[in-house]
Formats: C-alpha cells, sequence, structure tokens
C-alpha cells in the first residue's frame, strides 16, 4: 500500500480495499479506524473516488431500513474517522483528507495511496511495455489482492458494481501476465497459474487459449490438445456454447502439427527474435567489436518504442560509446557513435552530461580518425556533434553572462556545432545518401534556435525530412518532419497547417508503434485549446485553486466577483465546471 506524506497532515495514510478494508499510516501501521460503520463510511466514501457523497446517501446504503437519528450517526462515524486518520489535525482546522463539502462528505487519498487505484494504474502502465518488463509489473500488481474487493461487505449493494469491475480487471490482469509470460519465452512457468485459472473461471475463453498455447510452446503438444478438448467440454456442459474462433482455430493447429510433426508451426516474432538472440550469442565471441556495432544498433531501435526505451538506450549508449572508445579502433568509434540517428527531439533526450560526453569522444574520435576512412563515417560523426551539441556551452566552460560583451556571449561551441551541421549536410548531399542527410538535417534544425525568426527555416528542414522520408521509406525522419512542422507552423500562426501535420504525424505513431510522436501533438493540443480560451477563462483557471479555498472559506459570489473582475455569471459558469456542488450552493 502506497503512502505518503506526513502523518499530521494525513496525506500519509494508505487505503486497502483489495481484501478486508484496511488503513494503514506512514510508517506501515494500522490505523483503528473504529467499528464495522466507521470502515463502511469509508470504503463507500472510497468508492466514489474523490467525488462528494451526500449525507442522505450515506444514510441509505449504510442501512436498509435507517433508523431514527441515522444522519446524526453518520456524522459521528465521520468525526471518529476524521480524530483516526489525521491525529495530530487542530481542533476546528478543515480535514484535507475527508474533507465536508456542499450537502456530504468527500475523502481524498492520494492517487497512489489506494492499492485498488494503484493496481489499476499498473495494469494500464503494463500495457505499454514489452512483454518481458510487463510481467514483472503484473506480478508485483495481483500481489496487492489479499481477497475479493471490499471483502468485508459481501452484501452490501453500494459495492456490487465496484467489486465486480475490480474482479473482471484482475482476471485481465492474469491473462494479460501470462500472455505477457508467453510471449518472453517463460512458458512453462505460465503453465502453473493458468491451470489454476482456468479451474477456477471455466467460462472464460482468453484462459483456455493461453494455456492450450503456453503448453504448446512448451513442447507440450498432447497436453495442449487435452486442454482444448476440455474447454469445449466444460463451455458446452456450463454455457451450452461451442469454442468461440480463437479456441477452435488453436484446436486445429495443434491437429494439424499433430497429423505433421514434421512441419513446424508459423513462429511468432517473439520466437524468432529469442532464437535468433541466442544464435547471436552462442555465435559472436564475447568481447568481439562486432558486438558494439550491434549493440549500438539495438539501441538505436529501443530509443524510439517508447515506455522506458528512451531513457534505456540513452543510458546503454554512453556505456557502448565509452567502450568502443577504448578499443583503440577510432572507426569503429566512430560508427558506434554515429549509428545513433535517433530523432533528437525527445525531451528526455536532453540529458547534459550524457550529451556533453558523446560530444567531446566526437571530437576526439574524428581528430584520430584515419584518412582513409570512408567519407560517411566521417559525416555520421560531424552530424553526432551537431545532434548533440544542444545548448551545450558548458563543453566549453560556464555559460556567457547577460553582461558580457557580445563578443564573449558567442560561444565557441555553437560555431563548431553549426559548422558541424553544414559539413554533415553537404557531405550527405554530394554521396547521394538519404539516411545520412535526414541525420544531418536533424542537426541543422537543432541549431537553428541561435536568434528569432527561424521559424520559416525550421519549416522548410521539416518539409525536405518528409520529402526525403517518404521517397527513401525511412519512418523516423518522417516522424521527425511532421513533428518539426507542427512547431514551426504553430510559431508561424498557421494553426490549420499544424493541425495537419498533427493528425499526420498520429497516424504514423500508431501505424508503426512510435507513442511518443504523441507526446508532441498531445502538447500542441492543449497549446491550441488554451489559444482558443478566452483570456477572462485564462485568468480564472489560473487562480482555480485560489477562488475555490476563498469560496470555501465563506466569501460570496459577489465579493470574488469584485476581487476577480468579472461578471457572476462567469464566475458562476467556471464553479460548475470546477466542482458542480460548489457552484449549486453559489447560485
Amino acid at each position: 500500500m502506497t503512502t505518503t506524506g506526513s502523518p499530521a497532515s494525513g496525506a500519509a495514510v494508505g487505503f486497502g480495499v483489495l481484501g478486508p478494508v484496511e488503513c494503514r499510516d506512514g510508517a506501515g501501521l494500522p490505523v483503528r479506524l473504529g467499528g464495522p460503520r466507521h470502515r463502511e463510511v469509508v470504503a463507500r466514501l472510497l468508492v466514489a473516488r474523490r467525488r462528494v457523497v451526500p449525507v442522505d446517501r450515506l444514510v441509505t446504503d449504510l442501512w436498509e431500513e435507517p433508523p431514527p437519528g441515522a444522519t446524526g450517526a453518520v456524522r459521528t462515524f465521520v468525526a471518529g474517522v476524521r480524530r483516526a486518520l489525521e491525529p495530530g489535525r487542530r481542533l476546528r482546522t478543515p480535514s484535507r483528507l475527508l474533507a465536508t463539502e456542499g450537502p456530504g462528505y468527500v475523502l481524498r487519498p492520494a492517487p497512489g495511496a489506494v492499492d485498488a487505484w494503484h493496481f489499476e494504474a499498473e495494469v494500464a502502465r503494463a500495457a505499454g511495455l514489452a512483454p518481458a518488463d510487463a510481467a514483472p509489473v503484473l506480478d508485483a500488481a495481483l500481489a496487492t489482492w489479499r481477497g475479493p474487493a471490499y471483502a468485508d461487505f459481501p452484501g452490501a449493494r453500494w459495492a456490487h458494481a465496484e467489486r465486480a469491475r475490480l474482479a473482471e480487471l484482475r482476471l485481465h490482469a492474469v491473462e494479460r501476465r501470462a500472455d505477457a509470460l508467453i510471449r518472453s519465452g517463460a512458458s512453462r512457468e505460465a503453465v502453473w497459474d493458468l491451470d489454476a485459472h482456468v479451474a477456477e473461471h471455466p467460462w472464460r475463453e482468453d484462459g483456455w487459449h493461453l494455456l492450450a498455447t503456453a503448453l504448446l510452446r512448451s513442447g507440450r503438444q498432447g497436453d495442449a490438445l487435452g486442454v482444448l478438448r476440455r474447454a469445449r467440454r466444460v463451455l458446452a456442459d456450463q454455457l451450452g456454447a461451442d469454442p468461440g474462433p480463437g479456441l477452435a482455430r488453436l484446436e486445429r493447429e495443434v491437429l494439424r502439427q499433430a497429423d505433421h510433426p514434421d512441419e513446424a508451426a508459423p513462429a511468432t516474432g517473439d520466437e524468432v527474435w529469442s532464437s535468433a538472440a541466442a544464435a547471436y550469442e552462442g555465435s559472436v565471441p564475447a568481447r568481439s567489436p562486432a558486438r558494439l556495432e550491434a549493440t549500438a544498433s539495438l539501441l538505436r531501435e529501443l530509443a524510439v518504442t517508447g515506455a522506458g526505451g528512451l531513457d534505456a538506450a540513452r543510458r546503454h549508449r554512453a556505456a557502448a560509446v565509452a567502450a568502443a572508445e577504448r578499443t583503440g579502433d577510432a572507426e569503429l568509434a566512430a560508427r558506434v557513435i554515429g549509428v545513433y540517428d535517433v530523432p533528437a527531439v525527445w525531451t528526455r533526450v536532453d540529458a547534459p552530461d550524457a550529451a556533453r560526453t558523446v560530444v567531446r569522444t566526437a571530437e576526439r574520435v574524428l581528430a584520430r580518425l584515419p584518412e582513409e576512412a570512408p567519407e560517411t563515417v566521417r559525416a555520421r560523426l560531424l552530424a553526432s556533434v551537431a545532434v548533440e551539441s544542444r545548448g551545450d556551452a558548458l563543453a566549453e566552460g560556464a555559460l556567457p553572462r547577460a553582461a558580457d560583451p557580445p563578443g564573449r556571449a558567442r560561444e565557441p561551441w555553437r560555431r563548431r556545432a553549426r559548422q558541424a551541421a553544414a559539413e554533415a549536410e553537404s557531405a550527405a548531399r554530394r554521396l547521394h545518401d538519404a539516411s545520412l542527410l535526414a541525420f544531418a538535417l536533424n542537426g541543422a534544425f537543432l541549431q537553428s534556435f541561435a536568434h528569432c525568426g527561424q521559424a520559416g527555416r525550421r519549416d522548410a528542414i521539416g518539409a525536405e525530412l518528409v520529402r526525403l522520408a517518404r521517397t527513401h521509406g525511412l519512418l523516423g525522419p518522417e516522424v521527425l518532419g511532421r513533428l518539426i512542422r507542427l512547431q514551426a507552423l504553430a510559431g508561424l500562426g498557421d494553426l490549420p497547417g499544424a493541425d495537419h501535420q498533427a493528425t499526420a504525424a498520429d497516424h504514423l505513431a500508431d501505424r508503426y508503434e512510435r507513442p511518443l510522436a504523441r507526446v508532441f501533438t498531445t502538447w500542441y493540443r492543449a497549446l491550441r485549446t488554451t489559444l482558443a480560451t478566452p483570456a477572462w477563462v485564462r485568468h480564472l483557471e489560473w487562480k482555480r485553486e485560489q477562488i475555490l479555498a476563498q469560496h470555501r472559506e465563506g466569501m460570496s459570489l459577489d465579493r470574488l466577483c469584485a476581487v476577480y473582475e468579472v461578471p457572476p455569471d462567469v464566475l458562476r459558469a467556471c464553479l460548475a465546471r470546477w466542482e458542480p456542488e460548489i457552484a449549486s450552493e453559489a447560485g
């Protein structure tokens, strides 16, 4: 159970509902909430997920036939829970964790402080990870379950829908974990849990399909066929239905393999990867320079996959570059540095220390590169210098101060980076090397921010990247070109043109699994919405928390309108959007 903050504030309190309802403080010690009704009030407010529950609704949910004084009893329960949750809160100080708002109460724990909410977030996060990374995340998420959700209140009507939803999500997570294990080559491990899963939930066809697949991948063809036939019987007996298309196809495939054992089933991408990786590991000697080049190429692909790939690629790339330089082979080091032509617009690429290290290494390698080295290798090193020199004035010492003379403000690193970009671009055009030209244009884009008024030039760079990519089938440069044009056209005020580039970038991101592109299109659309919002609305949005706090403290609507110089209907509309209960009260 995740907890944060200090016990005195109540922010450290963590709640568990995946099993009996429990509460723990920041030290992990149990918090005594009181009797069953106290715990039920807490559970009912948690089901509301940070929304206000009116007192009369609490009365209806806690009693089938409310006794006289039920409303007063609810207020007593809430007061007792508040004392337990925030023992250090001073008398008459408003509670921030269990607050009174409008006609009822709202419980506002931190997003990760409720085990069910944390579980949902981890399951969602695992969906964007590679199978080998998703399996342990799902494993840890499933381990948070201590029993049925809201186990103390099995017959409570208010808990029924939430219990059913969480139970379904748990079954989904069990199956996704098994799928991740199978895809990452751990089929035997998946069999153990899936066998129990289908025994407990025999109507779930996905479970049967996964179990049969895991057995088949483990070399147990006969057992896989037996599972599929058992699934057929169970579904017919319990549901009166035949297996769905997926199970039927898998059964035909297993039977085909049984009739033709020498014919291997078509391999999945994960199986091909595992086999090829094993063959490479066994064939290429340890400490071979070829491993460094292969690693650098792999890191380039890893960097554009999204999730944690970019950060991992950046960390491992620094180690690969250092190892390549230590070999003393300048051309090998140049190839290892230059192969990493990742679009350099991702914000997480901007690690000053790592970029500075790459630039300095590239310059040392350039100085030692033999004259007979291919021009492409030299040009890629120059492009690397241009791309990695992103505001890296520290490579030449401290940043110049605003008061320094103009001559000193022209840092040598910037001139060197622009020259490297120009030389790489010239070489690429001379060599008619489309991939190298795309890399060099990336460097030219990064070095186009020396002064204002360059949006038009950046748009031209982006347009050339798009044309180049579409002509030569270069996915990465097309995504980069679209994003450069998005930024440039937005800066030029051509919002319809920027809209078109955002849509094109989203299409590429979805089709070719480049999720990081959506970081930029989401940013652009948020900016677009802001630009279309009247100034007075933006002004009130900036003051939102302050306005809400003042209203809760008793400041009238008229007084708020006078303070913020807005008409009553405008302020009332904002309150309705922020918190409807407050708006109705203000009305």
